[in-house]
């Protein structure tokens, strides 16, 4: 889900862009090259995770966390995507180290 672009493409110029500044994006899971959905799990490193799932809101891409709070045990994290992998095939799991929390993918983070 990235309006109009392959999902491939928008990934990897995201890993280029995050690498610039020392972040690495790992992809755990390759989802459809074309339009499959993005779930991000942000690791700060210190123990604690989020994760994001890019919805449509309004006409807008945007980031849902998976959590009513946004951070969670890194262990959660991990449960949570596992259980992704197993439901959505075509989607793309990501996992961004990143001790500042940062998602480095265009669009807000939103609680529906």
């Amino acid at each position: 889900m990235t309006d109009g672009l392959p999902t491939d493409f928008v990934i990897n110029a995201q890993i280029r862009i995050a690498a610039r500044d020392g972040v690495p994006i790992t992809v755990l899971q390759r989802g459809d090259a074309n339009s499959g959905a993005i779930i991000l799990k942000i690791n700060r490193l210190d123990g604690q995770a989020a994760v994001l799932t890019q919805v449509r809101y309004d006409e807008e891409l945007v980031w849902y966390p998976a959590s009513a709070d946004l951070w969670m045990p890194e262990a959660e994290a991990d449960a949570y995507l596992a259980s992704q992998r197993q439901l959505d095939p075509d989607s793309w799991l990501l996992e961004i180290e990143d001790r500042k929390g940062r998602h480095w993918f265009p669009g807000r983070i939103v609680k529906l």
